[in-house]
């Protein structure tokens, strides 16, 4: 069968999930009543929809990278602005920078923080499909910090992805990970939800495929669903309902307001699968273990949820192993997205990994 066939034949398969959709929606249903959760203090302001002034980021190839940093408020800086240290946020597979929602609020005016759509995501340019890997995140992660963190200790936070990108730059540049004493630039390290090898890829596709296509997936299969990326999208979003089953199932592992869950799906569907299949390969061959122990030698705590279904807690419990010192938090009961679903316990953690950091710095 010819490469067109194949496509129609899977796209035909696909429009399954719109038929069925109707039948999800009673389930959906039964996922809201469950998930009537009363309103928290922080939900009230709507998720994604903290914004400051963009900066644009050129990469090494030319992708133009959405950037946006929070500076710290005047009536705060007389404290030191947590002694001049900059966060950097650094998002996941499929994500943009609106997921970091809970920590941006967190420290919006208190800390300088940065945040950044990663190339190919969110509101940044387009890679092209030879440089959509893990090295080129690391090296755009590079250019991120030189353009808007010139000087001044960094602590980089990374979830799934993320987490990924940090390992690269850390292979690419363990000088940058040490003490200021050392005129280290990179004082701390938070690695969220993720893992530097023996990822079954596949596991990431479920989220963000029509629930016929989620389970057998193999890297084939997704070039020839790239090919066809704007049939994928059209019937994804044909079923909403079964979508959101999806996102509920496998980026959460206990209950949670339904608006996370809306968001979140929102975040991945906003991701042209074009874009999904691109990066699919990379994780495969991701192999950075032996590079993450260059975060050793910094304050580096390890996050994720003992329920995660896309990157598990054993990963965390290897990246653990190999980062001499760290300090390892499982969140029992929550998902991959544990950045949301336990955000206060993920902040407080940060809160902590940031007072070691600088303490450390004071001290060089």
């Amino acid at each position: 069968m010819s490469i067109a066939g194949r496509i129609g034949s899977i796209a035909a398969g696909t429009l399954g999930a719109a038929a069925v959709a109707a039948a999800a929606r009673g389930a959906v249903v039964v996922k809201k009543r469950r998930r009537a959760i009363e309103e928290r203090p922080e939900d009230r302001t709507p998720l994604g929809t903290l914004r400051s002034a963009p900066v644009t980021v050129v990469t090494s190839d030319g992708v133009p990278l959405h950037v946006e940093v929070d500076e710290v408020d005047p009536a705060h800086a007389h404290k030191g602005g947590a002694s001049g240290v900059t966060l950097v946020f650094v998002h996941g597979y499929c994500l943009n920078l609106d997921c970091w929602h809970f920590q941006r609020a967190a420290y919006r005016g208190l800390v300088r923080s940065v945040f950044y759509d990663q190339r190919s995501h969110g509101r940044s340019g387009r890679s092209s499909l030879g440089n959509a890997t893990i090295d080129q995140l690391g090296d755009d992660l590079l250019r991120v910090l030189d353009a808007v963190v010139p000087e001044g200790p960094v602590i980089l936070v990374g979830h799934s992805m993320g987490g990924m990108t940090i390992a690269a730059l850390a292979e690419e540049h363990p000088e940058l990970f040490a003490p200021r004493s050392e005129d280290g630039r990179i004082i701390g390290v938070a690695l969220i939800s993720t893992t530097a090898g023996g990822l079954d890829p596949s596991r990431l596709l479920i989220p963000v495929l029509p629930a016929k296509l989620a389970g057998g997936i193999a890297n084939r299969t997704v070039r020839t669903l790239a090919r066809g990326h704007s049939v994928v999208d059209r019937v994804r979003a044909m079923g909403a309902s079964v979508a959101t089953v999806f996102t509920d199932q496998f980026a959460f592992g206990d209950e949670v307001p339904e608006a996370y869950v809306r968001f979140v799906d929102s975040l991945l569907s906003q991701t042209p699968f074009e874009v999904v299949a691109e990066f699919f390969p990379a994780f495969r061959s991701l192999d950075k273990f032996s590079s993450v122990t260059a975060m050793g030698r910094v304050p580096t705590t390890v996050i994720c949820g003992t329920a995660d279904r896309l990157t598990a807690i054993g990963h965390s419990r290897k990246l653990h192993s190999y980062i001499p010192g760290s300090r390892l938090v499982e969140c029992e009961k929550a998902g991959h997205m544990v950045i949301l679903e336990r955000h206060g316990q993920v902040n407080a953690e940060l809160d902590q990994l940031l007072a070691a950091a600088t303490r450390d710095a004071a001290s060089a």
